[in-house]
């Protein structure tokens, strides 16, 4: 019979064992999600230009960690901050929630490919 022969087993070890501690990944979603949580509040302070505007949907967004600290979950709290980024038929959009996610995502992604080591 032919013996079979398996090469990398201590590299594909090491990866797993360094896989199994969790918080470098949970720093790097608490951090993003801190930081697009501000980016929301910065762009609620100046995108509402049509209108009245008080800051209280910019003071009014929180966040906080979810699921054992794997997520990151930020909100304002008013009752009608989605009609300001979505808009309605009386008024157009002034979207803060959309924009702060999207420059943050390419930041979180590149953090999360240095803690994986992609």
């Amino acid at each position: 019979m032919g013996a079979v022969e398996i090469s990398g087993l201590n590299k594909l070890i090491y990866k797993l064992e360094k896989c199994k501690d969790l918080g470098p990944v949970k720093t790097v979603v608490r951090k993003n999600g801190v930081e697009m949580q501000n980016s929301m509040t910065r762009h609620a302070t100046s995108a509402f230009t049509k209108g009245y505007a008080t800051g209280t949907t910019a003071r009014s967004i929180t966040g906080h960690s979810i699921d054992g600290g794997l997520g990151y979950e930020a909100q304002p709290t008013t009752h009608y901050s989605p009609y300001l980024e979505y808009g309605t038929r009386f008024m157009e959009a002034e979207p803060f929630c959309k924009p702060a996610f999207n420059e943050q995502k390419e930041k979180f992604i590149s953090d999360m490919k240095k803690v994986v080591g992609d």
